[in-house]
């Protein structure tokens, strides 16, 4: 493989590594601000330790989330120099707005949740994992603007060899980015939701004495995955009409992925919404499909990774689309040798993390909700460690 060939498969393997922990991030946060909700009006203690073992789940990803979100930040200095010179004015706007806006706020407010337990007052509390929520996604939106404007350079002009945004407000309501933002919330409401099921169905196939716990989280993500799927599917539809298709159908890279994401989505869409949602009362009862359950759990982490690529290789081989190529916009003087040192350390550190990050949630799954470290008294017990 050549450097460019090196460059893009650097990239391509990072960012779809941060993208399995941003998406389970994004469907995750809204459901525990629903627990939360629900604890805080009814007083349920059911919905109190639903709040605690997910946002525990949600916590762990996030954190490990946020290391594999700064190797992005280090590629684009490392090898795409050439993108920051000729657009950086612009494309670096929403990414610099992401980071000091959204991503700040996120950690802040993440942080009053956690050690706010016992010591806030009860809405306040409440109101910090919805503020963590809102700011997720606001995250995504800004990070989705950046995306968009290389798929559509709207609100720029070139001056001086380089472009310089001419109006912001075609940048934020990019046709690019109308469809595909809620195209991505759909997807990370229906990856969260199937691991609600999933692990749901892993405590009641064992016979764990949680069975009113799990039976709630179990239907709570049968809704979920049912809402989700069919945001996805309409909005991933809906984009055809703003995007290039030839492009894309042309593309032997990008085929592949689009044809990978739009017929398992599809199979699975109608599973849960025509098989799932209406046997979502006695589901938690039938043993029978708990392994079929648990099985369909990694499939939107593999189909949100198929649309993601399929996007990004459908523009190839332009950066910023008829704009600026992707040979262009790597940086000057980077070296095979160099490019493929930093590839195997990249996804050594984000392989690793990534295994961390489904161990560190199978433990949590394999205990079950007793003994959870968030939101833990003083009194409280702690489980013994579990053995692999």
């Amino acid at each position: 493989m050549d450097v460019l060939d090196l460059a893009r498969t650097q990239f391509a393997v990072t960012s779809s590594l941060h993208f399995l922990f941003v998406v389970l991030t994004l469907g995750l946060a809204p459901l525990v601000a629903i627990m939360h909700t629900r604890w805080t009006r009814s007083g349920d203690p059911v919905h109190e330790r639903m709040t605690r073992f997910w946002g525990q789940i949600y916590v762990i990803n996030y954190a490990l989330g946020i290391v594999t979100g700064l190797v992005m930040e280090f590629q684009f200095g490392l090898s795409w120099s050439g993108l920051s010179h000729y657009a950086g004015d612009v494309f670096g706007a929403p990414l610099a707005m992401e980071t000091l806006v959204a991503f700040f706020l996120e950690s802040t407010f993440l942080g009053l949740w956690i050690f706010g337990w016992g010591r806030l007052p009860r809405r306040l509390h409440l109101a910090c994992i919805w503020l963590v929520t809102l700011t997720a996604y606001g995250s995504a939106f800004f990070i989705m603007v950046a995306n968009s404007f290389l798929q559509n350079p709207a609100g720029a002009v070139l001056r001086d060899g380089r472009l310089e945004l001419a109006d912001a407000g075609a940048l934020f309501t990019n046709k690019a980015l109308i469809f595909a933002l809620p195209h991505v919330l759909g997807a990370g409401l229906f990856t969260a939701g199937m691991v609600l099921v999933g692990a749901s169905a892993y405590r009641l196939r064992r016979r764990a004495p949680e069975v009113e716990f799990f039976t709630r989280s179990l239907r709570m993500g049968v809704v979920t995955a049912a809402i989700g799927i069919f945001l996805t599917m309409g909005f991933g539809y809906a984009q055809f009409a703003v995007v290039d298709t030839d492009k894309y159908s042309t593309n032997v890279g990008s085929a592949i992925s689009l044809a990978i994401m739009m017929e398992f989505g599809q199979l699975l869409g109608l599973i849960t919404l025509f098989v799932m949602l209406p046997m979502i009362r006695s589901l938690h009862r039938r043993r029978w499909t708990h392994p079929i359950l648990i099985a369909m759990t990694p499939l939107p982490f593999v189909l949100a990774i198929a649309g993601w690529a399929s996007r990004e290789v459908g523009r190839q081989p332009w950066m910023i689309n008829d704009r600026l190529t992707v040979a262009d916009a790597m940086s000057p003087g980077l070296t095979s040798g160099m490019v493929t040192a930093s590839l195997i350390g990249f996804v050594a550190v984000l392989g690793l993390l990534a295994v961390v990050d489904y161990v560190l949630i199978a433990r949590i799954v394999r205990r079950g909700p007793g003994g959870l470290d968030l939101g833990a008294t003083a009194g409280e017990p702690r489980p013994a460690a579990l053995s692999y």
